[in-house]
């Protein structure tokens, strides 16, 4: 167990003292409390220069402090070899991530803002930490409609691909004209039904063949089902039809087999945790995957998620209570972002130094970028209100304040007028200030902190960290002068390191970073 130290408490901190005192008190030991337990795993630490010192303190608490040179000459190797250097190494090779799923004869709206970018933030995780990342949007069944009109579409344009983009011209009288051969002809209707079907449907019947061999599926109100827990999962209907648990399952069993996935995860809102916890239950009572004592992996996981409420504490919606298109969301963002950024550079003569296509392209960076991070720096499973005016601002913890912080590093590098891939190559980083030591010992936390959120699936650790992380160095600027200082070369390298880690983690969170403000 080892968990980052309060200040003043070195570095990191072991608590298993406590926990290995209760286990052997009363058998034949000499340890008499969790102190000498403490002391004595301090003891018989090996020698490492990574660690400067040790202590134990209360209840058996061991203090480590890292040693300054250790971390520098990290910080150096990574400023040298690149970031990827500091990816966690995580116990799967290939992950499915089954996210987004609009329904593709729907426009996207506010809805489906949440399942998008945390799935899209999880798949950057994994995919920085070498897994191979299969994202799947599942989008479910055509549904009958687009079975029609593709249908229609073979049998008016049979050369379709060359007559390109005329071939339907106004799509909604084509619809109307699709509508009544499918009203009119059986035959017809019979084959854009055939047309809409899921890509999973073929693997449905042996599927289900497999768990009725198993005798997990059974008879119960003219419906076949698998009792998961006592409560039964319906896997055909009472008419014969397949439902969300038969294709799921389908779905499942091709990820496990087929694509030889490891990690299985699903980010849908919490409303659907029960359906996955029995999905999941019944793939372990097939033996697909294993029991909770078992083996880990493979494994399946639903990624859940509280919803987007408006300013008055309900589903966010427009004035006219319509669903908000997720196009006019963003566009919003980017048309307020770019009047805040007019405003302020011509409020300090700075309008002139910025072309249109530039305040274009960052307007849309900060603009884009507040609204996935306002998503992602909430535990996901919590509500949230959505806000133009709060994510946009520039102060707290948004992504508009993280963008000036990243675009001050990128001026304080500028202004020193150095070459500093080649200060990477000669230069040393020393830690001798408590504010430099602090701002390396914050670096170097990055790589523990991406593997606790790719493992726990929680994407706003990674903005706690950077949010942090602007907060340390802000610290480490205003007490360290950086440019015409004797650390100059030192100071500049860690400025640079700070850059490179807020770099990856915008990237990581899907934002596109700013370098000039």
């Amino acid at each position: 167990m080892l968990e980052v130290s309060k200040p003043g408490f070195g570095d990191y901190q072991c608590n298993n003292a406590m926990s290995v005192f209760s286990r052997i008190r009363g058998s034949a030991t000499n340890f008499r409390n969790p102190m000498a337990v403490g002391q004595a795993i301090a003891n018989n630490l090996p020698q490492s220069n990574i660690i400067e010192s040790i202590s134990v303190a209360g209840p058996g608490y061991i203090n480590i402090t890292l040693s300054s040179n250790w971390i520098a000459q990290r910080i150096q190797d990574m400023l040298v070899c690149g970031i990827k250097t500091w990816a966690p190494i995580l116990p799967v090779k290939r992950a499915v991530l089954d996210f987004s799923s609009p329904n593709i004869a729907k426009e996207m709206h506010v809805g489906h803002i949440r399942s998008t970018i945390i799935g899209d933030t999880l798949a950057h995780m994994f995919e920085f930490t070498n897994v191979e990342v299969l994202r799947r949007n599942h989008v479910g069944d055509w549904g009958t409609q687009f079975g029609m009109l593709i249908e229609f579409l073979f049998e008016q344009f049979p050369d379709w691909e060359d007559v390109g983009n005329q071939a339907v011209g106004d799509l909604q009288s084509f619809y109307k004209a699709s509508k009544k051969r499918f009203d009119d002809d059986p035959d017809f209707k019979e084959r854009a039904r055939q047309a809409g079907e899921s890509f999973y449907n073929p693997y449905i019947p042996p599927v289900l063949e497999e768990l009725t061999n198993k005798g997990l599926i059974v008879e119960s109100k003219g419906a076949r089902v698998i009792f998961v827990e006592d409560h039964p999962l319906i896997v055909i209907k009472q008419d014969g039809g397949f439902n969300y648990a038969s294709t799921d399952l389908a779905a499942l069993w091709y990820r496990l087999n087929v694509e030889k996935a490891e990690w299985i995860i699903y980010v849908t809102d919490v409303g659907q945790q029960r359906h996955f916890h029995m999905l999941f239950t019944a793939a372990k009572m097939a033996g697909w995957l294993p029991e909770q004592n078992g083996k880990k992996y493979p494994k399946a996981s639903h990624v859940g998620f509280g919803l987007v409420l408006g300013s008055d504490g309900k589903r966010f919606r427009t004035r006219c209570s319509e669903v908000v298109r997720l196009v006019d969301l963003l566009d919003e963002a980017k048309a307020r972002s770019k009047a805040q950024l007019i405003k302020r550079f011509t409020g300090n003569g700075q309008i002139a130094d910025w072309t249109d296509d530039e305040l274009d392209r960052t307007s849309e960076a900060i603009g884009y970028g507040a609204v996935k991070y306002s998503d992602l720096k909430n535990n996901r499973l919590t509500d949230y209100t959505f806000s133009f005016d709060q994510m946009l601002s520039d102060k707290g913890n948004t992504a508009v304040y993280l963008q000036y912080a990243h675009a001050r590093i990128c001026s304080i590098i500028r202004k020193a007028s150095k070459d500093v891939e080649k200060l990477k190559m000669t230069g040393a980083i020393t830690l001798g200030h408590p504010y430099e030591r602090f701002l390396g010992l914050h670096l170097i936390q990055f790589t523990e902190v991406v593997e606790q959120a790719c493992a726990d699936l929680q994407p706003h650790r990674l903005c706690d960290y950077l949010y942090s992380l602007s907060l340390t160095f802000s610290k480490f600027y205003t007490n360290c002068q950086v440019v015409g200082s004797p650390e100059e070369t030192s100071r500049l390298l860690l400025c640079e390191a700070t850059g490179i880690i807020m770099r990856q983690c915008f990237h990581l969170l899907g934002i596109t970073p700013v370098h000039k403000l």
